[in-house]
């Protein structure tokens, strides 16, 4: 009796987090839905409201100088460093799971690159501005220049395009009211000022500070001053937002130099009422129909502003950090929404209050109720949080630990919906670059070890918007780059384990550079002061990498630069055994898990539950006996270092003889590796990653492996072992199924349908017979090509992929002498039956496409050739018998004649 093979262990892409901003410009559509941002050379779509990837277009090899969509969504504009200007349309699928951009005019607007763009309200007409003080007005789907604006030489850093309002009266209209009023009174043909082809502006704004409007309709440009007389300019800085409000009749300007002007037009011209802030102002607008006013700069706060007493109305903040400071915002006033762009690429999204709500109101507290990160940057480390696991912590090579939803929920279409992807929080104390990361059984309590030479403990309790810092250690003088928290589950009646927000781990173990090893016993009580070592000890002779605690809390390792590994004793801080066999610095240490059954050696049968696992910069992956401390098998197959390690769950459907024990290795090949303990070989690679690999977390669950590294991504691998195995089984039935009914049909002389399935199920011995029959046949019908009707009505009803396997069969079957008859007969039917066109247009799948179909053409030519040639030397061969006969017939006597005459 044959033995059953072991499932195949397959993993496949079931999502990824990727990077869609590094900087640079941000836009929205009016329907909020369609978030574009600048990534490197490429430019990023994805929808607002569930994080989704839409598209991603390629750049042309520079980076990008700003981008912008059309409030309708039908177009895409990017510019580059190139000084290239590409537009893109773009048609979104109805289920708005994809949006395909085709790219319909790429134009070099100026000779210097261009820095800003607007686009008006009705998606008709963009503005560039550009580094050399040129200002350009396109028609986007004709993509001509309608009008250019003449302005000095220095860098334009804002424009806006607006519309005055047809009851009111535009800075023109009012200049010349008198002289239309007696035109009319005159009986003449006055100019109808309030058309709407006269009443369309665009504003700009230099980096000189200077600021200027532009009529669309007169083509005259109207200068900004804050003082007319001596004519000086509007700011004495970059000029970084512009936006206008048609019920106030009044523009808003924000600059550098901490200044944010209101402009409201008088006979005399415009005239600006001047707030003064304490930053740099960078971006500002109207909302609530004119009635309020944002800003938006370096100290990183969203504030709002009363647009008749000039008072803020938002509370008073404390400016925030550097790294959180605002580049740039998109407002979307219909949808009292704020899309602000911050210095560490995070997108902040926040709700604007109605000026109802805010009057009377001591001060609104702007926060955002949405985080997005542009990138994730490097990670370091990532674990699984809570107890249903769906909230993931990244440690992202900042001081902060950032928080994500990881569950597949994606219903809804509000704002306020999480998706897989989606910022949940930050857990902010660190003051460098967390390193390491580790959470405790009921996912609550999570570890973190940093560069700023300290550990914390955090409490995460998402249900009550809850991330704290519970406690800080302190006690190594270099980098925490290890850090490890006891998994074991308390008694199912016991305190603990029904309220584990309430019961913090007993004990944290920590590693340094500093080479040294403490055991931190964990107060009952929250405490944000600093808490001591409780045990100490020097353990290794270079930086320790990582350390790891048994699944039963007893013991627990160190794996360190100088090629060993320690297990320690818990309770006394003693070293147990050393694991000693790396040729190089040992990277990542994991105890097998409780569950473990017992474990194939090289050396025979070891308990699995006194395992370890331990991967290096040699490239290899090692298992240890920890009742010995001796190596028990050796895994290799990673071409670089191997950082990190982790068992997969254990599939209890499986008898205990029969399980199959594996675990997963990220390195620095970017490569995952899912290995079979018990076999010491690899079951299968997993590549989505282009840079090194530091970590890995695998779901205890449904065994999704996560991995992350230096390329910005997180990659979840779905298990599709199960799904795979049933689909072999099901394939495997329904080949047996065809098979029996091709034979079927063969003992039936149902040619027709016996070809078809033969090219189907790729029997060329079948398909050979076949043809043989059919070419050899007794009894050929009439008008037939190859001797049957049916037959000829197959060949003749092909897809081109049927066709290119069938020239395949005959291309080797016309190699053979004995099979080439049929080959031949079959050739010649299909050339009877398709032009020659269809034969060299053939569409034909994979790699090398059509210079396969080119060779195989080649090779039917030349040994149909060769046959050819031999037909011919056979026929030359019979004249010379047939000759050789006749002379024979004239010189022996006749045999009939000779017995008469006797």
């Amino acid at each position: 009796m044959a033995t059953r093979q072991a499932p195949k262990t397959t993993f496949e892409v079931s999502n990824v987090i990727q990077p869609i901003y590094t900087g640079g410009s941000v836009a929205l559509d009016n329907g909020a839905r369609i978030l574009a941002t600048t990534l490197g050379e490429e430019a990023v779509l994805t929808e607002l409201t569930t994080g989704k990837h839409l598209a991603q277009i390629e750049g042309d090899g520079e980076p990008i100088s700003t981008l912008t969509i059309t409030p309708s969504a039908s177009h895409l504009i990017v510019c580059s460093r190139s000084l290239t200007m590409r537009i893109y349309s773009l048609k979104i699928s109805p289920e708005f799971d994809t949006v395909e951009a085709t790219l319909v005019r790429t134009v070099k607007p100026h000779n210097t690159p261009v820095v800003v763009l607007a686009v008006d309200k009705t998606s008709t007409l963009l503005a560039t501005g550009a580094a050399d003080g040129a200002i350009k007005i396109w028609d986007i789907a004709g993509g001509y220049v309608t009008h250019t604006v003449a302005g000095s030489s220095v860098l334009i850093s804002a424009l806006h395009f607006f519309e005055v309002a047809a009851t009111g009266k535009s800075e023109e209209d009012l200049a010349s009211a008198r002289k239309s009023k007696k035109a009319s009174k005159k009986g003449g043909d006055a100019r109808d000022d309030d058309s709407a082809a006269s009443r369309f502006r665009l504003a700009f704004g230099n980096q000189d500070g200077k600021m200027g409007v532009f009529d669309l309709h007169r083509r005259i440009t109207t200068p900004i001053y804050s003082d007319a007389k001596r004519k000086k300019s509007a700011h004495e800085s970059n000029v970084q937002s512009i936006d206008y409000s048609p019920e106030q009749h009044a523009l808003l300007s924000g600059s550098r130099d901490q200044t944010m002007t209101l402009w409201l037009w008088r006979e005399d011209g415009w005239s600006g009422e001047t707030m003064l802030r304490h930053e740099a102002v960078e971006a500002v607008g109207f909302l609530s129909n004119g009635n309020m006013m944002y800003s938006a700069g370096t100290s990183g706060l969203l504030r709002l502003w009363d647009t008749a007493t000039h008072q803020e109305v938002s509370q008073k903040q404390e400016p925030k950090s550097e790294a959180e400071a605002i580049l740039s915002a998109v407002s979307l006033p219909a949808k009292s929404l704020v899309l602000c762009a911050q210095a560490d690429f995070t997108l902040a999204l926040y709700r604007i209050p109605s000026a109802g709500d805010v009057v009377g109101q001591s001060g609104v507290l702007m926060d955002p109720f949405r985080r997005i990160s542009g990138t994730h940057d490097e990670i370091l480390d990532l674990v699984y949080l809570l107890p249903d696991q769906s909230i993931m912590a990244l440690a992202t090579n900042s001081e902060d630990v950032r928080l994500v939803s990881v569950t597949d929920s994606q219903s809804g279409a509000d704002e306020d919906t999480a998706y897989f992807g989606h910022d949940v929080g930050l857990l902010k104390g660190h003051e460098d670059i967390i390193m390491s990361l580790d959470v405790d059984w009921s996912g609550h309590w999570v570890a973190s070890g940093a560069k700023d030479n300290t550990a914390r403990l955090w409490r995460v309790d998402p249900s009550n918007n809850d991330y704290t810092c519970y406690a800080v250690f302190t006690g190594h003088l270099e980098s925490v780059g290890a850090v490890a928290l006891p998994k074991v589950v308390p008694p199912e009646n016991s305190d603990a384990f029904k309220n584990p927000l309430s019961h913090p781990p007993p004990f944290l173990i920590s590693g340094s550079q500093d080479r040294f090893v403490q055991k931190r016993d964990i107060p009952r009580e929250s405490q944000q002061t600093v808490v001591s070592t409780s045990l100490r000890r020097l353990a290794h002779e270079k930086d320790i990498n990582a350390v790891d605690i048994s699944p039963n809390g007893r013991l627990f390792a160190s794996a360190s630069q100088d090629k060993t590994v320690k297990i320690w004793d818990v309770e006394k801080l003693e070293v147990q055994g050393i694991l000693k066999g790396h040729r190089r610095g040992v990277w990542t240490v994991r105890f097998a898990p409780s569950n473990m059954p017992s474990i194939q050696g090289e050396t025979g049968t070891v308990s699995g539950k006194g395992v370890v696992l331990t991967g290096s910069g040699d490239k290899t992956i090692k298992l240890w006996s920890l009742s010995d401390y001796t190596c028990l098998r050796t895994f290799e197959g990673h071409s670089h270092n191997v950082l990190k390690v982790v068992w997969l769950k254990i599939s209890d459907e499986e008898s205990s003889t029969k399980k199959r024990i594996q675990f997963a290795s990220a390195g620095a090949d970017s490569l995952v590796k899912v290995w079979d303990v018990n076999d010491g070989e690899t079951d299968c690679t997993l590549d989505n990653h282009e840079d090194r690999l530091w970590t890995l977390a695998v779901h205890p669950k449904n065994n999704t492996i996560v991995s992350g590294g230096s390329d910005s991504k997180v990659t979840f691998w779905k298990d599709t072992t199960s799904e795979t195995q049933a689909a072999a089984s099901d394939a495997a039935l329904r080949l047996v199924e065809q098979e029996q009914q091709l034979e079927n049909y063969m003992h039936a002389g149902a040619y027709r349908e016996a070809i078809v399935l033969a090219l189907q199920l790729n029997h060329p011995g079948r398909l050979l017979s076949i043809f043989t029959n059919v070419v050899t046949t007794n009894a050929p019908e009439q008008g037939s090509l190859c001797g049957v009707n049916a037959v000829d009505q197959v060949l003749g009803s092909l897809s081109d992929e049927q066709l290119f396997l069938l020239l395949l069969r005959l291309r080797d079957w016309n190699t053979n002498a004995r099979t080439a008859p049929v080959a031949q007969r079959i050739l010649w039917t299909l050339v009877r039956l398709y032009p020659a066109s269809k034969f060299s247009n053939l569409s034909v799948k994979g790699a090398r496409g059509q210079q396969s179909l080119k060779e195989v053409l080649n090779a039917l030519k030349v040994y149909t050739e060769r046959h050819y040639k031999r037909t011919e030397e056979l026929v030359d061969e019979s004249y010379l018998v047939e000759y050789t006969l006749q002379e024979m017939d004239s010189l022996a006597p006749p045999l009939e004649q000779d017995a008469i005459m006797g």
